[in-house]
């Protein structure tokens, strides 16, 4: 079959324009399925990445509302738990709206040791302990706006109103590349001093000495402040994340509809285009068919012609998706944990694409394999 591929690619530009606007439309269809993939990819790295041995203590009622302070005692106290740190969601704004990342006011004696998959220096974590104002960012974050050691981080409180001025004293290194380094942290106290003995928190992590135990210790803990003015609700550090995720309703079958619906348009302006080539070269078809082309000879040239536009267009959008993401380092404004297009994602649709230009090409090429040679040298048209 080596031996048609001139002859193939003669016939798959014969009208230039027609072909590059399929291979772009398909380009363009791959592209926009290793994005949606690679959301879904992201998602599932940060459930990947949850510690079993962490719970998350949360009010009951909703993630918004506080728990009290003294909540951290009662819970250190449980038998079976092995430390306690909490953090609270900031939420200010960085330059403007648009510079949006993750802010967590947290608990400067415990919350670092809590997360050891992030790399610190001891300099570091004591000058974050020691400095009310100090903050630590991730490396990805810090890469990102080029801060460095010593910079002054202006943010604007939403939650917490006000101007707040932070001070890099620590770049946050993650041990695998599939940790979200797109981040900052602050200590707790600057709020809990400047709000005139604040003495709430957003929620709590709790390190288990068993991780078999969670269940039996969730209900514990609940049941512990049951009742109470701020009953809590417990579950596993991966549940917690998966909370987040579900907000946004059920991401993953819409992603999945929106994606099915574009590989099919896109499939059926392939097929059309393959439909046109044919019928234009009925005649070409007979005469290949006198001079001795077997049937299944000429099914193979306009299934290969088929498929390799298809291919074609698959490799170009899924090595774009590659670039354009490795290159911006895209994070949807830190709403991603990572966002990288996996090589698996880039096997998957380059085998969409395979399939595609298979299915695409199939009813041409039967057609013009069952064509006969003297209905298609009448053929005019």
């Amino acid at each position: 079959m080596t031996r048609f591929l001139p002859f193939i690619l003669r016939n798959a530009l014969r009208s230039k324009r027609r072909t590059i606007l399929t291979v772009l439309s398909i380009v363009v269809s791959m592209f926009l399925f290793c994005t949606m993939r690679t959301v879904l990819t992201s998602f599932d790295q940060s459930l990947e990445m949850a510690d079993a041995a962490r719970l998350v203590t949360r009010n009951r009622t909703s993630l918004t509302v506080f728990l009290p302070l003294a909540y951290k005692g009662r819970l250190a106290q449980i038998p079976g738990v092995s430390a306690v740190s909490f953090g609270t969601w900031f939420g200010g704004i960085y330059i403007d709206e648009r510079h949006f990342f993750s802010q967590f006011a947290v608990d400067p004696d415990g919350y670092l040791e809590m997360y050891s998959e992030y790399l610190l220096t001891p300099q570091e974590k004591e000058a974050f302990r020691r400095e009310r104002t100090a903050c630590i960012v991730g490396e990805k974050l810090a890469a990102k706006y080029g801060f460095k050691i010593g910079d002054r981080i202006p943010l604007k409180g939403t939650i917490f109103p006000g101007n707040w001025d932070l001070t890099v004293r620590g770049i946050a290194r993650a041990r695998t590349a599939n940790l979200d380094t797109n981040f900052l942290l602050f200590s707790w106290e600057y709020i809990n001093q400047r709000l005139g003995n604040f003495g709430q928190v957003g929620w709590y992590v709790v390190k288990l000495a068993d991780p078999n135990r969670a269940g039996d210790l969730s209900r514990t803990i609940d049941a512990t402040f049951a009742n109470s003015a701020a009953e809590t609700k417990t579950e596993t550090e991966k549940a917690f994340q998966l909370g987040f995720i579900t907000m946004l309703g059920n991401i993953r079958a819409v992603i999945y509809a929106v994606g099915t619906a574009i590989v099919i348009a896109i499939m059926l302006v392939s097929m059309n285009t393959m439909m046109m080539a044919a019928r234009e070269r009925t005649r070409e078809v007979a005469i290949l068919k006198a001079v001795g082309f077997t049937d299944r000879t000429i099914l193979v040239l306009v299934l290969t012609e088929s498929l390799l536009i298809s291919l074609t267009g698959g490799i170009l959008g899924t090595v774009l998706a590659r670039v354009v993401y490795d290159v911006s380092g895209f994070t949807g404004g830190g709403f991603f944990p990572t966002f990288v297009v996996t090589g698996g994602t880039m096997g998957q649709a380059t085998g969409i694409a395979v399939v595609m230009g298979l299915l695409s090409g199939a009813i041409p090429a039967w057609n013009a394999s069952r064509l006969k040679v003297v209905d298609a040298l009448r053929h005019v048209g």
